[in-house]
């Protein structure tokens, strides 16, 4: 064969492979989409889940449901899809913990947060909030450390999980400031505000959206917020960098992505309906009211902030020398 009916050879291949991709795009999709939640159904990361499926369905007329698959802290989930065929049809609705936060403290993880997804957008982000029960004698964060100092290892921290945000920013705190006190994991945010609720624990971090009622009823007192910025929805609440803790963040994010290897085309598609949908004034609303922020950035930037994110929270769990078992 001459280097010339070689060149068209490949040529023509190169061709054939890009129509049929582009009919592959254009036929997308053609039957129903699941967007993974990897979470039981009422939680943040199920109820952006759903107003992307909803806002999908409306706006395009598209079959997209929701579908829980719990279980191992998030870990089940996102490696269902990790390992979903590259087509388009199964999504996440992936978050900071099993995607950055704890990646460095499961060595056997399996999945790989950057190589075995490929991102589509971040969806929204928001801050943690730091309460304590009202019974405890404290209204600021040096109110918090100073009790935690008189009474070495008797306060009760809750953790919503082990190897989450929560946890580990709990850590940093213990770290930063030389103190002690117990550690008490839940296997969900849930079943901690009961029992902080109920007066069990002192102290915890969580979600501003699960206790937001709690904190509005005065049953929780909100002491700081997580982000670097103060939320509107608790605009009283000062910062942890406020408090004291200086340079102590964690911004909690969700972010939509699909298994690796899932066609360019499908993927732009889904990124520009997904961003038209996160753009829109209610949706804006909708989420603020869970207090959270609308992102929307492009695959590359998500696919890049995934890997700063690994970068930092793996530099925060070997300072703070956090260590778990899977």
């Amino acid at each position: 064969m001459t280097r010339t009916k070689f060149l068209k050879l490949m040529a023509a291949l190169g061709l054939g492979m890009a129509m049929g991709t582009a009919a592959f795009a254009d036929d997308y999709p053609s039957r129903t989409i699941r967007i993974i939640a990897p979470y039981p159904p009422g939680g943040t990361t199920d109820i952006v889940a759903r107003l992307v499926a909803n806002g999908l369905s409306k706006s395009k007329g598209w079959t997209v449901v929701v579908e829980n698959k719990a279980g191992a802290g998030g870990i089940v989930g996102h490696d269902y899809v990790a390992k979903a065929a590259p087509d388009g049809y199964t999504l996440v609705l992936g978050n900071s913990a099993m995607l950055a936060v704890s990646v460095s403290l499961f060595p056997q993880l399996a999945y790989n947060p950057i190589k075995d997804f490929a991102p589509i957008t971040e969806a929204a982000a928001g801050p943690l909030v730091l309460e304590v029960k009202p019974s405890l004698p404290v209204h600021s964060v040096q109110e918090l450390l100073a009790l935690a100092k008189s009474q070495p290892g008797k306060l009760n921290a809750g953790l919503s999980a082990l190897g989450s945000m929560h946890h580990l920013t709990t850590e940093v705190i213990k770290y930063r400031t030389g103190l002690t006190w117990t550690d008490v994991p839940y296997k969900g945010s849930g079943p901690m505000l009961v029992d902080i609720l109920g007066g069990q624990l002192d102290f915890a971090f969580d979600n501003v959206p699960s206790s937001l009622p709690y904190i509005k009823d005065g049953k929780l007192r909100a002491i700081a917020v997580s982000s670097p910025q103060r939320t509107d929805l608790l605009p009283g609440v000062p910062t942890l960098d406020e408090s004291g803790l200086k340079g102590v963040e964690a911004v909690a994010w969700h972010g939509v992505l699909a298994p690796a290897g899932t066609p360019a085309p499908i993927i732009k598609l889904l990124h520009d309906e997904v961003v038209k949908i996160l753009n829109a004034p209610d949706m804006k609303e909708k989420l603020n009211a869970l207090g959270l922020e609308p992102v929307g950035n492009t695959p590359e930037e998500f696919g890049q902030f995934i890997k700063d994110e690994n970068v930092k929270w793996a530099k925060i769990a070997k300072d703070a020398n956090v260590k778990l078992e899977q």
